[in-house]
């Protein structure tokens, strides 16, 4: 009985020495279960699915393994009582690789299956993600002068010709009033020259010849009277001096009388044409610089040119103004569209005027209506000019998805999603 004690504690000491039968373990279990899945999957390929497979036949070579009997020792050494096997190093070394090939697997499966869901229902339709934009307008005054005051704050919407700052007029407006003044006194001036002679003035030239008459008839008598008296005495009555007079008052007689009848027909065939032209002409340049001036007072009034929102207020009351200085920064609210890119396989799927439907996640609930107005005839992203066959399907397109939004709510930049109906008939916009 002693010496069987002994032994039998030297057995069970030794066990952990030698290829003992290790304590049950869950990990079989795990890898005849992820060895189903896998063979449900498919046997996909993956380095996975080879870590699995050598995992699998580390297990068939551990298995067949025959285990050598245990030697019994009286006195097993004390180091060998804590230090673990080598067999029990190779187990948890296989129990880890199978976690990790099971879990791989797992992951494996789920995208392949997620993959495939995914393809099988887009089989219809192209989904494509891009941002909302829209037009924006840079307005400013056409004038430099100083601004008299702003109406309008950022957010507001505004409509067509609306008013929405104004500059300070103190100088336009004197400048307009003599403007105004010289164009009345050029008009008045033309009128003139298109009426011609008034009747009075007619008569006024007639009487002037027979003035003229007159006096013609008056000097010529002179001189004839003069001219016998001085034949009959022979010169002795009057002298050579008294003579020439009387001549030269006759001809300034007669000569009166003819610039005398020269004035009346001029009365009676009114202005030259050239000038009335002249006249009109200054009157042209005149109300030229009127409407420049009336011009200069209506850009003092900066309107909207469109219905769109106010981005940003850029100036203030009191600063000075120029043509290059924007004042305001407005989005057209309309039309709006969804930037969005294409790869170059799917460019064939899309043609202009494919209705869409548009979502956003700020609004999941509701779905827009859309159509493709602009295909870009030009691919980015290019690596280079010639592209290889590797190469040609990362090319994209850029395309735009009008968005018809009555209720305002896309803003600019706003992530969307686009649905596009593959087998939709349709090709005219809407």
């Amino acid at each position: 009985m002693d010496r069987s004690e002994p032994q039998s504690e030297g057995k069970a000491e030794a066990q952990p020495n030698g290829h003992a039968k290790t304590p049950p373990d869950s990990t079989p279990q795990i890898a005849k279960r992820a060895y189903e899945l896998y063979e449900e999957r498919g046997r996909q390929s993956d380095p996975a699915v080879r870590d699995w497979e050598q995992a699998k036949q580390e297990i068939g070579k551990d298995e067949a393994q025959p285990h050598p009997k245990p030697e019994n020792k009286a006195e097993p050494k004390p180091e060998n009582k804590t230090a673990p096997s080598s067999s029990k190093k190779k187990t948890a070394l296989v129990a880890g690789l199978l976690a990790l090939a099971v879990l791989a697997a797992i992951a494996i499966g789920f995208g392949v299956g997620r993959s495939w869901g995914h393809s099988k229902n887009d089989l219809n339709r192209l989904v494509l993600y891009g941002n909302i934009d829209l037009r924006q307008v840079e307005l400013s005054f056409n004038n430099s002068e100083r601004i008299a005051e702003v109406l309008v704050q950022e957010g507001d919407k505004v409509t067509r010709g609306q008013i929405l700052s104004r500059l300070d007029t103190c100088r336009l407006k004197p400048q307009k009033a003599e403007a105004e003044a010289e164009v009345e006194s050029q008009q008045a001036s033309v009128q003139k020259l298109h009426h011609g002679s008034r009747p009075e003035e007619i008569a006024q030239a007639q009487a002037n010849v027979a003035l003229a008459k007159a006096d013609q008839v008056n000097a010529e008598q002179q001189w004839k009277r003069l001219t016998a008296l001085s034949v009959l005495t022979t010169g002795r009555a009057m002298s050579q001096q008294d003579l020439d007079s009387a001549k030269a008052a006759l001809d300034t007689a007669q000569a009166r009388l003819a610039v005398a009848k020269e004035a009346l027909d001029l009365s009676a065939l009114g202005p030259r044409a050239e000038d009335i032209a002249q006249a009109e002409g200054q009157l042209r340049v005149r109300q030229a610089q009127l409407d420049l001036l009336c011009r200069k007072l209506a850009d003092a009034e900066l309107v909207s040119p469109c219905d769109a929102v106010v981005r940003s207020r850029l100036l203030e009351p009191g600063e000075m103004v120029s043509p290059q200085r924007p004042v305001f920064d407005l989005a057209i609210t309309n039309p709006k569209w969804i930037r969005a890119y294409v790869s170059e396989s799917d460019l064939g799927k899309v043609h202009p005027g494919m209705k869409a439907s548009i979502s956003t996640d700020s609004f999941p609930d509701r779905t827009l209506s859309g159509w493709v107005g602009f295909i870009s005839s030009v691919a980015e992203f290019t690596p280079k000019t010639v592209q290889t066959a590797d190469l040609r399907p990362n090319l994209v397109y850029e395309i735009r998805i009008f968005v018809q939004d009555p209720e305002d709510d896309m803003r600019l930049g706003m992530p969307a999603t686009v649905s596009l109906e593959l087998n939709s008939p349709a090709r005219s916009q809407p």
